[in-house]
């Protein structure tokens, strides 16, 4: 096997499922600890952050000789459930040109291929810094992106999750909430005391589902309109009694312009209006996790280099996309940190196989060394 590959390999061996998925999980420590030792043996500066313990993130940096500009690469290192992969997710198999396991494709791949890159880039000399962000948690909440960017910035960053060979210039975002309807407890036989809180939520699920209708007008021209769905409801005791409380959670998936404050403003409209025209309806908005969506600048410096360098990896201009799912990118931009996301192909994320092509493999690590030599110069 080439250096990236054999790399790979071993990054698959080492369990790094989330424990924020799966309780129990082995979580990055291991994964962790191996590409600390893989930095140190190959003379990076090497930074462990582990904020939450046991759950590091690890950031091996190339110094410049010179005075050039500084580039981040990020990955993640946890992986989702090994549970849910058909067979040995810790066992590298080739076949076909592929190599399959957990994390092969997301993002393991991507991982192997930036610290080679740099590896090769710190032996050929760059005159800016270089550094090399293996982080926690992408598959969850991304604390471990949001730790480094507390300890570290650059003038540019690349995202090197899969994209078959393209590069995405744009993404969705998200904002979770709960809607807890309140009612009144009451045994079953005493409808004059009790107040349903489960028959009160029906209104605003209907409401829901009319206000999700509306969103397709609102459109993003590469992204397109933004989305909201009920994700999980909860309510009541036992049969005999009236529901005090039914909570559901909804998540609204964003385009740029839209903010957590302008969802809670406009679910707070509807909700408001289901007070003022449903008999006893009363409710509480929390706010949960809320991610930003994320629109890179095609004419940023590091964009036109790393699209130029793709397309000469690969005979052609590349495919520029969008995705409708969040990623890490969103978090470099608001630090002011210009970026953009391509990696590896292949396919199988979450899935029951996973694998990654090894040409891909092979392309993303050369194109990541020439992006490096040509922005840090």
């Amino acid at each position: 096997m080439s250096e990236v590959a054999d790399l790979l390999a071993q990054l698959i061996r080492i369990d790094s499922s989330n424990p924020d998925l799966v309780s129990g999980a082995a979580g990055e420590g291991a994964i962790g600890d191996f590409i600390e030792q893989w930095f140190r043996s190959n003379d990076f500066e090497v930074h462990r952050l582990e904020k939450h313990s046991g759950r590091p993130s690890i950031v091996g940096i190339s110094r410049g000789n010179g005075s050039g500009k500084s580039l981040m690469l990020n990955g993640h290192i946890d992986t989702v459930s090994l549970g849910s992969y058909e067979g040995n997710g810790l066992d590298p198999v080739i076949k076909d040109g592929k190599m399959f396991g957990r994390g092969s494709f997301d993002m393991k791949g991507g991982i192997a291929a930036m610290m080679v890159a740099a590896r090769q880039a710190k032996l050929m000399g760059h005159s800016g810094d270089l550094l090399v962000a293996c982080v926690a948690d992408e598959e969850a909440a991304s604390f471990g992106t949001e730790e480094v960017l507390e300890h570290f910035k650059s003038d540019a960053g690349l995202v090197i999750e899969p994209s078959y060979l393209q590069v995405t210039m744009s993404h969705k975002g998200f904002a979770w909430f709960d809607v807890v309807i309140h009612g009144r407890a009451a045994h079953g036989s005493r409808p004059e005391l009790g107040i349903d809180a489960i028959a009160k939520a029906g209104h605003f699920l209907v409401a829901l589902e009319e206000y999700a209708a509306t969103l397709a007008g609102k459109l993003d021209p590469i992204l397109g309109p933004g989305t909201v769905h009920a994700s999980l409801i909860s309510g009541g005791e036992e049969a005999s009694s009236y529901p005090a409380q039914c909570t559901i959670t909804l998540e609204r998936r964003t385009i740029p312009g839209e903010t957590s404050e302008s969802v809670q403003r406009e679910l707070r409209e509807i909700l408001d209006s289901l007070t003022q025209s449903v008999r006893d309806f009363s409710y509480s908005l929390i706010p949960g996790l809320t991610r930003s969506s994320f629109k890179a600048d095609p004419e940023s410096e590091i964009a036109k280099i790393a699209v130029r360098h793709l397309g000469s990896a690969l005979g052609h201009e590349p495919l520029i996309r969008a995705e409708p799912f969040w990623t890490d990118c969103a978090l470099l931009d608001q630090a002011g940190i210009p970026c953009l996301l391509f990696g590896v192909d292949g396919d199988g994320a979450h899935a029951a196989s996973e694998w990654v092509t090894l040409e891909s493999l092979e392309i993303v690590t050369e194109t990541l060394k020439n992006i490096v030599m040509d922005y840090c110069r």
